[in-house]
């Protein structure tokens, strides 16, 4: 367990991760987490006095992570970008997803459904549920599976899936 503090910063143009709020995690203290590691993992711990569990920490290059701090945990945490948060983390080897049983059920009326969803990253797996999981009512969360079904039979990633709907700008 590694103990620091972080300035909330914020990204200004940076692609897709423009506007986001994030805390820095440099590569000797990333190192300490998890030793030698490229990719995302997930962390648990604290953030000032908020307890955090499966949050992901996300590449940056050379070694350096961010965690992305979404409104949500800013509002819990009462920060915004410029303040310091203290911050203890572990790699949470405990954090597993779990698959909804509707989505299952969908995805289990064609093996190579399921086996193409639980052949996507844990990071993309996690996405769709996320998505899946904040529809706010029945007819939207029946979308979302139709839309999840459909995807996994074209072999889509969450990203692709959510890009076919936006239309080209003229």
């Amino acid at each position: 367990m590694i103990t620091f503090k972080a300035e909330i910063e914020k990204f200004g143009e940076l692609g897709e991760k423009t506007g986001w709020s994030y805390i820095f995690i440099p590569q000797a203290l990333a190192n300490q987490i998890k030793a030698d590691c490229r990719k995302s993992f997930r962390v648990k711990g604290r953030l000032d006095q908020l307890e955090i569990t499966g949050v992901a920490t996300v590449p940056m290059g050379e070694g350096d992570f961010i965690i992305a701090l979404k409104a949500s945990l800013r509002k819990q945490l009462r920060k915004e970008a410029g303040a310091v948060v203290e911050v203890v983390l572990e790699e949470d080897k405990d954090f597993k997803i779990e698959i909804p049983e509707d989505l299952e059920l969908c995805l289990s009326d064609e093996p190579e459904l399921l086996e193409n969803f639980m052949k996507l990253p844990m990071s993309h797996r996690n996405w769709y549920i996320n998505w899946l999981n904040s529809a706010k009512t029945e007819p939207t969360r029946t979308k979302r599976l139709v839309k999840i079904v459909s995807a996994m039979d074209r072999g889509l990633t969450f990203g692709e899936m959510m890009r076919e709907d936006k239309k080209p700008r003229d």
